[in-house]
């Protein structure tokens, strides 16, 4: 691989808990990705305005409060409508299984609920991006 893989790990919502983003994060990193932390409570805007500044090849987005359904979807058509069709958006947290087919459908390429093993985000960031 001659580039690492960006990755913009990101709090959508008001949601106030980042414990799982940043192990998903140190994890990423210690798998040898790049990654850009937001921060909590950001904007779909803000989280799409910045997967362009930053030029990431993925989006990982973590959501406890249970606004999943109408914030993944909004983040995946902002960051659609910025032409940046080439991005890996995948979401996790503490997403109801019966929830997961219509983010699927919206454009997120994968869901990954509490004790997925980072490993598995790891391989599916792999598998899915060519940098």
């Amino acid at each position: 691989m001659s580039e690492k893989i960006r990755v913009l790990v990101a709090k959508p919502g008001l949601d106030g808990h980042d414990r799982g983003a940043k192990v998903v994060a140190r994890a990423l990193r210690d798998a040898g990705f790049e990654v850009v932390y937001t921060g909590l409570r950001q904007t779909p805007e803000e989280i799409a305005e910045a997967a362009l500044q930053e030029d990431v090849n993925v989006i990982a987005m973590s959501i406890l409060s249970g606004a999943h359904p109408h914030l993944f979807p909004k983040v995946v058509d902002l960051v659609r409508s910025k032409g940046m069709n080439d991005v890996l958006i995948i979401g996790g947290g503490v997403i109801p299984e019966g929830d997961i087919p219509a983010l699927k459908q919206a454009g997120v390429a994968e869901v990954f609920t509490p004790g997925t093993p980072t490993s598995a985000i790891v391989d599916f960031i792999k598998t899915h991006v060519k940098a």
